[in-house]
């Protein structure tokens, strides 16, 4: 299916993006990858060997002629540390985009949207292209938009959780609301399914790790997250039915038989 989107003037095919973390071997990640179809693929700065060059580092699993490599601050509890993270990544040469996050809770991972929003604006003032990792709620979306996001990144659940989207009605205002920047949702997927609604809802893409690095048999779930990304924007491509109260017979009653 043709069906592009672009965040910061970039373009990309695929609206599924995939991280590096917990899968059971770097060639795991990289049959992982393949099959998911992704474009994206973030890498988590502070948890990657950036600098010595005699030790295996999973930047050497990661064609980069083929994916973009997407730096994020995970682990970044404080605003100087995600900014700190974020230069650095840039420095290595990793790149001058990153999915920010600044932590406010260490057992649910829910991020600190007073930081995130502080970061986001030192960051885009550097000429970052930022995408922070966001709660579900509409006024900061629209804190962070107004501090140079170039895309917002809202949860579906807990990070890791695998329990799929807990606030329908939150993230469908949230789309609703906010069209001038993409929104990809992140965190808490846990299968296919769960991919194929965040598209129905009109979201631009979805990130996505543990569902798949977690998976018994990750590659088929990389590829079950490639297929249900693509149903799902179709689907909302081509408009869902009415939903209706009561039944309305599916064949005419023209023409029946008396």
């Amino acid at each position: 299916m043709s069906d592009q989107f672009s965040i910061a003037g970039r373009t990309f095919r695929s609206r599924l993006m995939i991280g590096t973390g917990k899968y059971r071997s770097f060639q795991e990640m990289v049959r992982c990858h393949e099959a998911s179809g992704a474009e994206v693929v973030t890498v988590a700065v502070r948890r990657v060997n950036l600098t010595d060059k005699s030790k295996e580092s999973m930047l050497d699993y990661i064609d980069r002629s083929k994916y973009f490599i997407l730096p994020n601050t995970a682990a970044c509890y404080t605003v100087d540390d995600a900014v700190r993270t974020a230069r650095l990544g840039r420095e290595v040469g990793l790149s001058n985009w990153v999915k920010l996050e600044v932590i406010g809770d260490e057992k649910t991972l829910y991020p600190d949207v007073f930081g995130l929003v502080e970061a986001t604006r030192i960051l885009a003032k550097e000429g970052f292209v930022v995408l922070p990792y966001t709660n579900d709620d509409l006024i900061t979306a629209r804190r962070l938009i107004d501090a140079g996001a170039a895309a917002v990144m809202p949860l579906a659940a807990p990070i890791g959780s695998g329990l799929g989207i807990q606030n329908h009605a939150a993230l469908r205002i949230m789309r609703e609301q906010i069209t001038e920047v993409p929104l990809i949702v992140d965190a808490g997927v846990g299968t296919a399914s769960d991919a194929c609604v965040a598209l129905e809802m009109g979201f631009d893409g979805i990130l996505m790790n543990t569902a798949v690095a977690a998976a018994q048999d990750a590659e088929k779930m990389a590829l079950a997250m490639n297929r249900g990304v693509e149903a799902g924007r179709l689907a909302f491509l081509a408009g869902r039915m009415e939903r209706k109260l009561y039944a309305s017979a599916s064949s005419p009653l023209t023409g029946v038989i008396r």
